[in-house]
């Protein structure tokens, strides 16, 4: 069976009718591809006008440089030829074998082959051999997908553009899916990541002209033309009926310029809590990047991110879903995320009753309000303060969900904490009031250690005097 030489010329022979040796074909039944868990039944028809010798199935690995037998079977015992037989008669006989592979596993997919021995009808002592292969493709659903904002967490800044980007990663699978992502249902088209020209390293800050707008959301007009009024004195903002306020006219003729004022005219103070000019300035565009890495497994892992340009107002409480189709699942795999401002942290302070001298922790234990329950997306950057000084180690603020104040004085006592929870969608601030019990261990052992300190100052003098006069007579 290893005499590929052999093998091709014998093979060459017996397709062809009119060669006087017995002849034997081999094909393989077509597979479809299989999805891991399945049981897989390769099957092998041969036809010839000899008798069955041997049948073989290899397992190539290694590329082709490796082949493992799997199956064998050999004729040898199982016939009984007849030498009363005709030989120059010619007759054919199909014939199948088939290997069941059960629960294929990735390791199962690459190539089988199926090699077929018989015995010439003319020629006994002569055997001819054929093959024939298949490629078994397994394929495997991915097994996880998850969702991620990147670089995060970080500081919220209303008056600074901000880049948010979602990193989706899709595990398991093969073939690599197809990712893609929707907001709020909807699918989101997206430009390639490498179409920016010079801002595409800042991933989305810089549009080109002429590309338009990949989701259209409409603003309330009355809020775009009180922003546009704060950035221009000159534009005068319309009425909510869309009717211009009337223009006012001095007591002078049309067309004369009337006294001017001799007061100075202060104008009105406008308090505005509108987001800056630049988010209301348009819809953002997103850009797609997209990277396969092959596992060790054959699996491929599937990174996909999409990036644009945040916009706090319009964004918060958006949702945001990655979805994978791929040949192995009947329907889509999907994560989800929404973005949603911190909005009151809850802080919870260990112990419950601190007294002086104990180690203090704040921590942060969830969110007053919140979509989903408590959950905030992106992870909020916490950041600690004492209201009115420093804290204990000297420093202005720390960073994380629990602050540990280590051996609490009693002048602590009713200061005030701050926290400051916030993402690129919004910030918030949570108060804490600290209140410090005495600790009457501490203060019974400074009372002990007084008396001790008082009884050594009345006695001390008097046994000094003494031994300096007995020093002096010994003397």
């Amino acid at each position: 069976l290893g005499q590929t030489g052999f093998l091709g010329l014998q093979f060459q022979c017996v397709i062809s009718l009119s060669c006087p040796a017995g002849y034997l074909v081999v094909s393989i039944e077509p597979l479809p591809p299989v999805v891991m868990g399945d049981t897989v039944t390769l099957k092998c028809n041969f036809r010839t006008d000899g008798n069955l010798r041997e049948i073989v199935w290899f397992r190539v690995t290694e590329g082709g440089r490796s082949k493992q037998k799997i199956f064998t079977y050999d004729a040898m015992y199982n016939t009984n030829f007849s030498h009363m037989e005709d030989y120059r008669r010619r007759e054919e006989f199909a014939y199948q074998t088939t290997v069941r592979l059960p629960e294929v596993q990735m390791e199962d997919n690459g190539p089988y082959e199926c090699h077929v021995g018989i015995y010439d009808r003319t020629y006994r002592e002569k055997v001819v051999l054929a093959s024939g292969s298949i490629a078994v493709v397994v394929m495997s659903p991915p097994k996880s997908i998850s969702v991620i904002a990147v670089d995060q967490p970080t500081r919220f800044n209303r008056y600074e553009a901000q880049n948010f980007t979602l990193l989706c990663t899709v595990t398991g699978g093969k073939p690599a899916p197809v990712v893609y992502f929707k907001r709020d249902g909807e699918l989101i088209e997206v430009l390639p990541s490498t179409q920016s020209s010079d801002g595409a390293e800042s991933r989305g800050l810089s549009v080109p002209i002429d590309s338009r707008s990949l989701i259209s959301r409409d603003l309330d007009d009355t809020k775009l033309q009180r922003s546009i009024s704060f950035l221009n004195p000159g534009i005068e903002p319309a009425r909510s009926d869309g009717v211009r306020p009337q223009q006012r006219y001095t007591s002078g003729a049309t067309g004369q310029e009337g006294p001017k004022p001799t007061t100075e005219i202060i104008p009105e103070t406008v308090v505005s809590r509108e987001f800056p000019r630049w988010v209301l300035s348009s819809s953002p565009l997103y850009y797609f990047d997209y990277t396969e890495t092959e596992a060790n497994d054959g699996t491929i892992e599937v990174q996909a991110m999409l990036t644009w340009h945040l916009n706090p107002q319009l964004d918060s409480e958006a949702m945001f879903s990655c979805e994978v189709k791929h040949p192995a699942l009947s329907m889509p795999m999907q994560a989800e995320v929404i973005l949603s401002a911190p909005k009151g942290p809850k802080l919870s302070v260990t112990p419950c009753r601190a007294k002086v001298g104990d180690t203090v922790r704040i921590a942060v234990e969830g969110f007053q309000t919140g979509v989903k329950g408590n959950e905030v997306f992106p992870e909020p950057l916490f950041t600690w303060s004492h209201v009115g000084g420093l804290l204990l180690d000297g420093s202005a603020e720390r960073e994380g969900k629990v602050l540990v104040l280590e051996r609490v004085p009693a002048e602590l006592n009713g200061s005030l904490y701050r926290c400051s929870a916030e993402n690129p969608l919004g910030s918030t601030n949570s108060y804490l009031r600290l209140i410090i019990f005495e600790n009457p261990r501490i203060k019974k052992e400074t009372l002990q250690f007084n008396v001790a300190d008082s009884g050594g100052a009345e006695f001390g003098p008097t046994h000094i005097m003494l031994l300096l006069s007995v020093t002096l007579e010994f003397t």
